[in-house]
């Protein structure tokens, strides 16, 4: 029997959001709240979402084609591929080929369709404490290779947008949280009691999840620029982020311990992951929508968990 077409079950706008992780999960809920409807593609099924999934293996051409085929999108957002900076820096070889086949195969099995991609602020070398859109762009790990490389694929389509993203964070339970969102992984550590290293001179311009999504489903409408970066209003290096996520948690500062970034698992990132932008206030005004500091986000995070 030929399975359904997804697109039959559905109303409205249609988006396939090709990667189901902590972004991917956080677009498809805001593009639901909107009135659209999201369907999740990727290798494993999601667990804590009811939106519609469909299992891909995001590298493979026929099965990229069958899933265009089934769920009939009228818009793409790629969020897929290894975003562990360490794992991309021992695995380079295979992160370039998950993140550069998937969007290449996708673009062929939809050419046309208004694309977003997810991007990095990796793919400068932190040597700048401030990239805008006209920054000169130098990976200095495997990780921003990976993504640059896939940004030049889905510039070369007809209708995209690169979204370079700085540091999400937001509320995940402990039992799932990984060092990737940094907020959750402190904010659970300092709540037992337990220190956290935190580098002083790696400085990143964090971004709410909540955020990140909003921003990305306005950048599926027409009329948003080719590239377009996002990151927060604060400028802070991840100790002081600890200390301020310590304060709002009314536990000692003295848990939050200083190191510097070559020791441990930031040793492969830049210096300065800070993205600014010429385009985003505009584009922010046009759609109704604000970006949230570090300390609106923590206190939001925070009270929403109690």
């Amino acid at each position: 029997m030929t399975p359904t077409p997804l697109r039959e079950t559905v109303h409205g706008t249609t988006t396939l959001i090709v990667g189901s992780g902590f972004v991917g999960r956080a677009i498809s809920r805001r593009l639901r709240d909107d009135g659209g409807t999201a369907v999740l593609a990727s290798r494993h099924q999601p667990a804590g979402t009811s939106a519609p999934w469909i299992r891909l293996d995001a590298t493979d051409a026929v099965a990229c084609a069958h899933v265009v085929d089934r769920v009939r999108p009228d818009r793409l957002v790629l969020v897929h591929g290894p975003s562990d900076a360490t794992w991309c820096e021992a695995n380079p070889e295979r992160a370039r080929e998950l993140h550069t086949a998937g969007a290449a195969r996708l673009a062929e099995a939809a050419p046309g369709l208004r694309t977003v991609l997810i991007s990095t602020d990796n793919v400068f070398d932190g040597t700048s404490p401030t990239n805008d859109e006209t920054a000169p762009t130098a990976p200095v790990n495997a990780y921003g290779r990976a993504k640059l490389a896939t940004e030049q694929i889905v510039r070369d389509t007809t209708d995209a947008t690169v979204l370079r993203v700085s540091l999400v964070y937001g509320w995940e339970p402990a039992e799932s949280v990984k060092w990737l969102n940094f907020f959750a992984a402190c904010a659970h550590r300092l709540r037992a009691g337990q220190p956290v290293e935190a580098p002083g001179d790696q400085w990143t311009t964090p971004v709410l999840i909540d955020d990140v999504a909003a921003v990305t489903a306005a950048a599926l409408t027409p009329g948003t620029p080719e590239l377009l970066h996002l990151g927060g209003p604060d400028r802070v290096s991840r100790a002081r982020w600890a200390y301020a996520i310590a304060e709002g948690l009314g536990v000692p500062r003295s848990l939050v311990v200083p190191t510097p970034r070559g020791r441990g698992r930031y040793a492969s990132r830049p210096a300065n992951t800070c993205l600014t932008s010429m385009l985003l206030e505009p584009f922010l005004n046009r759609h109704g929508l604000r970006v949230r500091g570090v300390a609106e986000g923590v206190r939001d995070l925070l009270e929403a968990a109690r």
